[in-house]
């Protein structure tokens, strides 16, 4: 799986993190046609909402420092790499095979520490200090299952935190925290910038 990745992706710096150098893809619709997957290469592109959570992190590194982080979803793992460097113990989650050897490979060329976490986690109860995601309400059914999941690790004493660039099932009545203009690939978002926002759970 690490050669495939290899074989379909360059190490580039991500737009809003360009200290941190991820494997991207050449051409995500292309690499999506080649994988015959009804799901886009989420490993293959540093998406929006993650590009915006790395960069809050990032700039806010007391918000994970010496604590357990639970990246989820992780896909590229651009948001659990921010979090390593920001002095978070992290597991990065994902359920795509392909995710987690994108996640390793990437690791690896920041000079940081992940565990990897393979599968689904949203029907466990969340252990963790932080919980990090990044672009995941970009599909009704991923909405349902994944805000009850968040919910449950804020009430449990967990700072959740959420990166969206206003997808369209981001539900209602989060905190904003912060705004980012990110760069993004017009063939995959039909604009080159999209305002994507840090949220947290209300309190």
């Amino acid at each position: 799986m690490e050669d495939f990745i290899r074989s379909t992706t360059t190490p580039r710096p991500v737009p809003l993190t360009p200290d941190i150098v991820l494997r991207t893809a050449d051409d995500v619709i292309t690499l999506w046609e080649r994988t015959g997957s009804t799901e886009p290469p989420f490993w293959a592109f540093p998406w929006a909402g993650g590009q915006a959570l790395a960069r809050h992190v990032l700039d806010h590194p007391d918000l994970v420092a010496g604590r357990r982080v639970l990246d989820l979803a992780s896909g590229s793992g651009l948001v659990a790499v921010a979090a390593a460097r920001a002095g978070g113990a992290v597991t990065a989650n994902d359920i795509d095979p392909a995710a987690l050897a994108a996640i390793t490979l990437n690791a690896r060329a920041n000079d940081v520490t992940l565990t990897l976490a393979a599968g689904d986690l949203l029907d466990t109860t969340p252990d963790t200090d932080v919980l990090l995601a990044g672009d995941v309400f970009y599909d009704r059914d991923m909405a349902a299952r994944v805000e009850p999941f968040l919910l449950a690790a804020h009430r449990r004493g967990a700072l959740v935190l959420v990166g969206d660039p206003q997808r369209s099932f981001m539900p209602r009545g989060w905190t904003r925290l912060a705004a980012y203009p990110v760069p993004v690939p017009p063939d995959l978002e039909g604009v080159t910038t999209r305002t994507t926002t840090v949220w947290r759970p209300a309190p």
